[in-house]
């Protein structure tokens, strides 16, 4: 069965990294722009990765530009404001196009595992999240409006469960 395991993604920094590498761990996967209406909630995302990092958990951060023209720097330009402003220390990658003929793989994969409201595949704006367990797969999609820190008792549920890897 695929998983987010099966895709490769480059960092904000340039380079190009397996998503095997967080094999094992809860993933929380956001669309992010630095000029947002909710881009506020970076505070609350770095406070939920700091807590839960060290029982296997990431959140992996990618820009996209496509609501509003919200995300228009470099990715240089980006990962400076991600950090001064907020102090962002989790993954952050290269900005990626959410929806479209040009929609990363591993955005392709998220939408086709979990739809949003009425089973609707497009993302609708910044700041969707989707959750993934310790095998790769999505366990559930959170729209814009829903805060990061409303999202931590399921967070806690699949940091609890063990990953079932196969060989």
């Amino acid at each position: 069965m695929p998983s987010v395991y099966d895709f490769s993604a480059k960092t904000i920094s340039g380079e190009m990294i397996p998503l095997s590498q967080f094999q094992g761990r809860v993933l929380l996967i956001v669309n992010v722009a630095s000029r947002c209406g909710f881009t506020v909630q970076y505070t609350a995302l770095e406070e939920i990765y700091r807590k839960y990092e060290p029982q296997g958990f990431s959140i992996l951060g990618f820009p996209c530009n496509q609501f509003l023209n919200q995300e228009a720097g470099s990715d240089e330009e980006i990962q400076g404001f991600c950090q001064s402003r907020y102090d962002v220390t989790f993954p952050m990658f290269s900005k990626v196009d959410v929806n479209g003929s040009e929609t990363h793989p591993l955005y392709r994969f998220l939408k086709n595992s979990k739809g949003g409201w009425f089973g609707v595949r497009h993302i609708g704006w910044n700041f969707t999240k989707f959750l993934v367990d310790r095998n790769g797969q999505v366990d559930r999609r959170f729209s814009t409006m829903t805060t990061p820190h409303a999202i931590e008792p399921h967070i806690q549920r699949l940091l609890a469960e063990k990953p079932n890897l196969q060989v």
